[in-house]
């Protein structure tokens, strides 16, 4: 199949697709950031996306989640086709990210900024929020506890209270997290999560990612620079050089492949 690797096993390929990518391209004016992406990702699997800086992985993110609209090319998430939605749109549908420069409500608490994802599934309309009625009562009482359910999954429970912007910074990704995972997604994309973390935060954030798929049943694409991370923990990859795929397989087959090398690997050692 177009934009996947070869010999995954019969269970794998038994899954249903949950995003086909196929011929992505984008210009930014005359700059071709992207040119002829395709991938395909089936349910539960944990892909990841490399390449060296500005190999356009963060555009292709972008493009997914419709930050961008593609110049060519075509999206498709459960078989439903994203070119042309709206962000927010795009989420309600069952797609979350994190950013590669933590983006948060630094200013909230940390239990305000899970508590945020929440409300647009909150079942309840402008006139209950105003007269404070039994169904926003109940609901608000709902989400706060689910709220809290999240940050004792994430060890984050005891700092409830605390201003976001106070969080160690590994603990500010592990909210970041926490915060993508109440919109409730099928698809969680994972730009950078490792960036700025020492090795025993990179450990750490491996048994999140790890744990977090298998507890919550996600579809994971994850963009990397950190590649002891992507290597440990990916079933599958696929590498970028100036927009296009270069290579893709399994983790031992890309390590070996000396396009990688001189393009990616040869140029920062696996850390």
């Amino acid at each position: 199949m177009k934009g996947r690797p070869e010999n995954l096993s019969p269970e794998v390929e038994a899954r249903p697709v949950v995003l086909e990518i196929d011929g992505l391209t984008h210009y930014f004016d005359s700059l071709r950031a992207v040119h002829d992406f395709s991938v395909t990702i089936k349910e539960g699997e944990l892909v990841g996306l490399i390449g060296p800086n500005g190999a356009g992985k963060t555009t292709v993110f972008n493009l997914i989640t419709g930050v961008y609209r593609p110049t060519a090319g075509s999206i498709r998430y459960n078989g439903v086709q994203l070119v042309g939605l709206p962000s927010h749109e795009i989420i309600q549908m069952g797609i979350a990210r994190t950013f590669q420069n933590i983006r948060l409500f630094s200013n909230l608490t940390v239990l305000d900024n899970v508590l945020i994802a929440y409300h647009p599934h909150s079942g309840y309309g402008l006139t209950d929020s105003i007269f404070r009625s039994r169904r926003f009562r109940e609901r608000e009482k709902a989400m706060i506890e689910r709220s809290q359910e999240f940050l004792e999954i994430f060890g984050l429970a005891d700092r409830q209270n605390d201003i976001a912007s106070s969080l160690p910074y590994g603990l500010q990704r592990r909210l970041e997290i926490a915060r993508a995972l109440a919109t409730q997604p099928r698809l969680l994309l994972l730009d950078e999560p490792a960036a700025g973390m020492n090795p025993q935060e990179i450990d750490q954030l491996m048994e999140l990612i790890q744990f977090i798929r298998e507890r919550f049943q996600l579809t994971i694409f994850l963009v990397e620079h950190r590649m002891r991370l992507v290597m440990n923990i990916c079933e599958w990859i696929t590498v970028m050089d100036f927009g296009e795929i270069i290579a893709r397989g399994k983790p031992e087959e890309v390590r070996g492949n000396p396009q990688v090398i001189e393009a990616y690997l040869g140029r920062q050692a696996i850390r």
